[in-house]
């Protein structure tokens, strides 16, 4: 029999295949260089084993659809992906398994997947997304406003209360854990969530709404028990770093029925697999598959405001709000060097639905945390009207000491 995993043109039924797009580097042509992953990802090895029948590649073999340049769109039949075991693991092992170790290519990358109705109807998606998130938080319109308390580590529960405290006079929405912090000796979990739930109700009964995501980033048979230590202590949003912990960790909260807060996922580590424009898995995938698991908000990048490597921001935030098979749409978070002079700059392209979190751009303020959390929000609130922040600075001091700052 002849094994052609070229199929160049075929138009692929997208409820019967997943469909991925890889950027490849290699000396072989382009087309050879799809076939090899498609045939080291679906049943092909290096060499024609005896075994592998017209009846088995015909049904379960990949198909290359498309090769130009230096891309090639690959389709794996979706019964590839069947049975109640397997998962998002499974997922990634076929779509981004074996072929990063393929010594004939010099690089590649998966820069895009499409997963059929079938298989995304198969996982939880987010329970509250971006309406519940505005829903908790009674903000309808205007972009969700953060910081992360400052510094990463060492701050014992109370005075990590107090910057919360701090942070919610002056009227942000949301603070969170970083995400070094979970449970260490001088910041215990349950401590940490009882103190900070104290002084979130306290911002309550001051009639001013916040939540806080808690960090509970750990191994995966121990995560459900993390979150119900949280919960016990009041906590409002969880936190986890979805690559260090893993997708079915992400997913194992979200299908808990007794996990009835946000989902707040960080994206720790990702730039071990987006940064290489030329191998690697990039963000985009990485949304696609946090969305599915779960995540309720999701860090994207600072579309260039701020301080940490990023690319395709726009095209991840897409991922997460546009229409995938019935899944809530995800709220997208900017984060990493953002102070209140880069707001305006990320708004042009982030749009409202964002929820924007300063660290240093809140605690670095030369007046403290209240003056940093007024600042930012006094930077969002004139970047929503249309105004400049330095014209709304004339009129607004915690803004205009962080622009001479800063700017």
């Amino acid at each position: 029999m002849t094994i052609d995993y070229l199929a160049l043109g075929e138009v692929l039924d997208p409820d019967e295949y997943v469909i991925c797009v890889y950027r490849v580097k290699s000396d072989l042509d382009i087309r050879t260089a799809g076939s090899r992953i498609a045939e080291e990802e679906s049943t092909g090895t290096w060499t024609h084993p005896t075994t592998l029948s017209d009846d088995i590649f015909r049904r379960y073999g990949a198909k290359v659809v498309e090769a130009d340049g230096d891309l090639v769109t690959i389709g794996y039949p979706l019964v590839d992906f069947s049975g109640d075991i397997g998962g998002i693991p499974q997922i990634l092992s076929i779509v981004a398994g074996n072929l990063f170790g393929l010594s004939s290519l010099k690089g590649v990358r998966l820069e895009d997947i499409s997963l059929p109705r079938d298989l995304v109807e198969r996982y939880p998606g987010p329970r509250f997304g971006i309406q519940g998130l505005r829903d908790v938080l009674k903000r309808p319109e205007m972009p969700l406003v953060g910081t992360i308390v400052k510094p990463k580590i060492g701050l014992p529960p109370k005075e990590f209360a107090e910057y919360v405290y701090e942070a919610g006079s002056g009227g942000l929405t949301n603070s969170k854990d970083d995400e070094t912090l979970v449970d260490q000796d001088f910041c215990p979990l349950e401590e940490r969530v009882s103190r900070v739930s104290e002084v979130l109700d306290l911002l309550e009964e001051e009639e001013h709404l916040m939540i806080h995501a808690h960090n509970i980033t750990t191994s995966a048979h121990e995560i459900l028990e993390a979150a119900d230590l949280a919960l016990e202590n009041g906590a409002r949003q969880l936190m986890v770093d979805v690559l260090t912990v893993g997708f079915s960790g992400l997913q194992a909260l979200a299908e808990d029925p007794s996990v009835d807060v946000p989902l707040h996922v960080h994206r720790a580590m990702h730039g071990a697999l987006t940064r290489d424009p030329e191998h690697g898995i990039s963000m985009p995938v990485i949304a696609v598959l946090s969305r599915m698991a779960g995540g309720d908000a999701l860090h994207v990048g600072t579309y260039g405001a701020g301080k940490m490597h990023g690319e395709n921001e726009l095209l991840s935030r897409d991922k997460l709000v546009e229409d995938m098979h019935g899944l809530k749409p995800v709220m997208p978070v900017s984060s990493g060097g953002l102070h209140p002079g880069v707001v305006h700059q990320l708004m042009e392209k982030s749009g409202n639905d964002v929820q924007i979190q300063a660290g240093g751009g809140v605690a670095g303020h030369p007046d403290g945390i209240r003056a940093g959390a007024r600042a930012m929000i006094q930077a969002v609130e004139a970047a929503y009207s249309g105004i400049s922040a330095e014209e709304y600075a004339v009129d607004h001091l915690e803004l205009r000491r962080a622009l001479e700052m800063w700017m």
